[in-house]
């Protein structure tokens, strides 16, 4: 995700969250992934391979600068002062994530107490990162059907468009364009019949700078064609399409790739999400939304949903992107924000998965996950 602000999505970034991938015992399960994440960018930049930590873009291996590690503080402590706001009792929280087997492997760790009650005990997202025709319906049937059952509304994240990420730190995917409509449409067999809401693929509208002209249509009509798979496949789905971030491309750039690839039209789209994986903070991000949304032209029932995950300070000053230190965990997951227009606040991005500075591309960081939550 060379370019991309939202990119920030980060694998690495993106690497914040639970992704289901095949399990290694037979059966289909959803397990996190655990070895590397797509990796979104925060600001559209020129990568530089010598400080990860103080370019907005990416370098070409975020793994090689890795960032000194804090020792773990003695105990855990709380912030003077600060509320933490309940998370929505009815937003799902996967049970099979990397956080939580930290927390289960580490019981006497001093870090432990804040870690699982600010994030492990928190609904985040899913991602389904990996190009899976066979076992992707089942995996996500796994995550819908346990969530319908406890009454919760899943967030996942199909994330395979082809070409993903330019051929940057997060690419893979679809090898093209019919093998990604196959893989859509058997996603969409997953997801069920109760409510469940979709983010669809990270970064697929802002960051396109490596596409032909071609390339470009077709992608717009692919992700109008998933969109469309989803809803009908599961009428109660909210889908909602890249917007990027408010300081990634203007609002009405960004808005007519949306009305390109079907977002304006409810039979697709119920809206956009932007901030995904990035630092922006939500009074930002939410100004950004409804100028897109207004741009966009659709009907007034779509909405806004703004990944909220790691914005407690907003963004850092110089731009870092790469785990960048002094960043706080923003508002707690909730479908109701009280925000005309913006329909959720979201944990896209798993707090502590690292961007690759921290830790490997993708992996649980408790250090990090520490300083987020503390």
């Amino acid at each position: 995700m060379a370019a991309a602000a939202s990119l920030v999505a980060a694998v690495g970034t993106v690497a914040g969250m639970v992704a289901a991938v095949d399990g290694s015992e037979g059966g289909d399960v959803a397990r996190p992934r655990v070895t590397r994440s797509p990796d979104l960018l925060p600001l559209p930049a020129v990568p530089t391979a010598t400080s990860a930590s103080a370019s907005p873009g990416r370098s070409s291996s975020p793994a090689d600068s890795k960032t000194a590690k804090k020792k773990p503080k003695p105990t855990p402590r709380a912030s003077a002062g600060r509320l933490v706001a309940p998370a929505s009792t009815r937003l799902y929280r996967h049970t099979d994530s990397q956080v939580l087997d930290w927390v289960r492997a580490n019981r006497s760790d001093p870090r432990r107490p804040l870690i699982e009650s600010r994030i492990a005990d928190r609904p985040a997202a899913v991602w389904f990162a990996d190009f899976t025709p066979d076992t992707v319906t089942s995996r996500v049937r796994a995550v819908t059907s346990t969530a319908a059952r406890g009454g919760r509304v899943p967030v996942l994240v199909p994330y395979a468009i082809p070409q993903r990420d330019c051929g940057g730190a997060s690419e893979g995917g679809a090898p093209d364009i019919a093998a990604y409509d196959s893989w859509a449409q058997k996603f969409a067999a997953g997801l069920g019949s109760g409510e469940v809401v979709v983010i669809l693929e990270p970064d697929a509208l802002s960051q396109t700078e490596c596409l032909s002209g071609g390339q470009l249509a077709d992608r717009y009509a692919a992700l109008a064609r998933a969109g469309r798979a989803f809803k009908s496949a599961n009428p109660r789905a909210r889908v909602y399409y890249d917007a990027g971030h408010s300081d990634w491309n203007p609002a009405g750039t960004q808005a007519a790739r949306l009305r390109a690839a079907g977002a304006a039209s409810p039979a697709s789209s119920d809206g956009v999400f932007t901030n995904v994986s990035n630092f922006n903070r939500t009074s930002a991000e939410v100004a950004y939304a409804r100028r897109v949304l207004a741009a966009m032209g659709g009907p007034p029932s779509l909405g806004a949903v703004i990944d909220t995950s790691r914005n407690g300070n907003g963004a850092p000053a110089d731009g870092a992107w790469c785990d960048p230190s002094g960043r706080k965990l923003g508002q707690a997951p909730t479908l109701r924000t009280g925000e005309r227009g913006i329909d959720a606040y979201l944990w896209v991005k798993l707090p502590g998965e690292s961007d690759g500075c921290k830790g490997e591309p993708g992996s649980f960081a408790p250090d990090y996950a520490y300083d987020l939550a503390d």
